[in-house]
């Protein structure tokens, strides 16, 4: 054989030895890859955070928040820290800016009773603040605190002209959110402990509409307090809906339904009112106003200190006949 092949094979064979080897020393000096620990966040003190989602004009609650460990390199001077701010001075105060749950609260976000614009915060968009006039046997005892729902009921006399005046007490308008009794928005006093208090004047939220009605209602009697429960909403839920008040999400969105809900627990209602007349207490005491009677004579209408007083006579059931564009009434019986 040819010694420059020989050469040529053996120094191929050493480079493929040497090659081998390096080879075999990189990969068992390797070590297996292992999983590094991320670095741990130190934490700082507890931060006061809100419990569940609280949009504006929400009253806060004792439970309506609670302390949490939070990360040191988050922690802003807004915060309430736990050993520094005291939660018990936090209950009666409204939310100013919307607070998602597990967000930790600010001081700005809240506004204390007697900070300048604290009722306007406590009101709902597109709601108004009216004040009734109330007395210890109209306010359930006192023991209506704010936060709490309510219906209104008016009592009046309507005087008649041919006997004593008709009695009566109407349900004018549902389900109003209790914003204030007197000047007071919570319902403890300085030491936590509630306290029942009688009070002369209740702050109620309604709409710009209603708020009109309640003006008026103040003029004709006198307005009371009714006290609701808190299951009155599925039953309200349910009336409106049977009502066409409400539209029912067809696709079943939780969210959606859960909105629906929150719409109609909050709002207040002055349709499909309820009322009693005297006769209905007391057989002595009369159901209605005579009707004053239509078509044909009336009698000279006598006055009182001068001004014509309306002549009331029973009015029995009739017949309307057309001839043309003329109609009749022809009372039942008559000619």
């Amino acid at each position: 054989m040819d010694v420059r092949k020989i050469a040529l094979l053996v120094g191929a064979l050493l480079i493929a030895a040497v090659t081998a080897f390096m080879a075999k020393s990189m990969f068992s000096g390797a070590s297996a890859p292992s999983a590094a620990a991320a670095p741990t966040v130190p934490m700082g003190p507890e931060v006061l955070v809100a419990t569940r989602a609280m949009p504006i004009g929400t009253i806060i609650e004792p439970d309506s928040f609670r302390f949490q460990p939070w990360p040191k390199d988050l922690i802003q001077s807004a915060y309430y820290l736990k050993g520094e701010a005291d939660p018990a001075t936090l209950s009666g105060t409204v939310v100013r800016y919307a607070i998602t749950a597990g967000q930790p609260i600010t001081q700005g976000a809240l506004v204390k009773p007697g900070d300048r614009g604290f009722l306007a915060a406590a009101l709902g968009p597109g709601m108004r603040a009216v004040t009734v006039s109330v007395g210890a046997a109209t306010s359930v005892a006192g023991f209506v605190f704010p936060g709490d729902r309510v219906d209104l009921v008016l009592t009046q006399e309507v005087p008649g002209s041919d006997g004593p005046a008709l009695k009566t007490s109407e349900t004018i308008i549902r389900n109003l959110r209790v914003l204030a009794t007197d000047q007071r928005t919570t319902n403890t006093n300085d030491e936590g402990q509630t306290e029942v208090k009688t009070f002369s004047t209740v702050t109620l939220e309604a709409t710009p509409r209603i708020a009109e009605k309640i003006a008026v209602a103040q003029t004709i009697g006198q307005l009371s307090l009714s006290l609701r429960s808190i299951a009155d909403n599925t039953a309200e839920l349910e009336r409106a809906i049977a009502a066409g008040e409400v539209t029912v999400p067809e696709n079943g969105d939780p969210k959606a339904e859960k909105q629906m809900l929150l719409a109609i627990a909050s709002r207040p209602i002055d349709t499909d009112t309820t009322f009693v007349t005297g006769a209905d207490v007391s057989r002595f005491q009369r159901r209605s106003l005579p009707v004053a009677q239509r078509g044909g004579a009336t009698a000279p209408a006598p006055s009182q200190g001068g001004a014509p007083v309306a002549i009331y006579t029973p009015r029995g059931p009739v017949v309307r006949v057309a001839r043309g564009n003329t109609v009749t009434e022809v009372p039942v019986g008559g000619k």
